[in-house]
């Protein structure tokens, strides 16, 4: 597996809108998981638009700022999934959502690849100076919650959240 995090280019575009056109389909079809939430807020067709709007750059009353970065098989040059790393948290951030939004496009699932995202993410979280990471998951998302406890995941607890599923919430310390 030879993997990395990178930042989005003009030279990603089309290998953008493959991955995400797959993603919807599969959330249409399965009404499946489209996380992280923001690869999906605007629309890849306005690449230029998209580039500058992927991050939040200024923290408002209910956003903070953050850093997306694509998982890309360096040997397929193809991107397999997102993270999207919020650089703190505010009040519904420590309830519902966490440091760590991920997501794996559906056809490159069960292959390891969010393990190893979430690892890689980690480190990007370590030189934001975030020493303890909170992730959240619906409690069925098995995947998910795998990956977070391989990568030292501790379950801290469970809720019902604002669309009434189970999510559980996972600290890992990150020193």
């Amino acid at each position: 597996m030879k993997v990395k995090l990178i930042k989005l280019t003009k030279e990603y575009e089309t290998k953008l809108g493959e991955m995400i056109d797959e993603w919807k389909l599969d959330h249409e079809m399965n009404d499946a998981n489209t996380s992280p939430w923001s690869i999906f807020k605007n629309d890849y067709h306005d690449f230029d638009y998209y580039l500058n709007h992927l991050e939040i750059k200024n923290k408002t009353e209910d956003r903070v700022p953050d850093s997306v970065f694509f998982l890309l098989d360096e040997e397929r040059d193809r991107l397999l999934g997102a993270v999207n790393i919020r650089h703190s948290l505010n009040d519904w951030l420590l309830k519902e959502a966490g440091h760590i939004g991920d997501g794996i496009r559906p056809s490159e699932r069960r292959k390891g690849y969010a393990t190893e995202m979430v690892r890689l993410a980690l480190i990007e979280c370590k030189k934001l100076g975030i020493e303890r990471v909170l992730m959240v998951c619906d409690k069925d998302n098995i995947g998910s919650a795998k990956s977070i406890i391989k990568n030292g995941g501790v379950l801290e607890n469970e809720f019902v959240n604002s669309e009434g599923k189970t999510v559980q919430r996972y600290w890992i310390d990150n020193q």
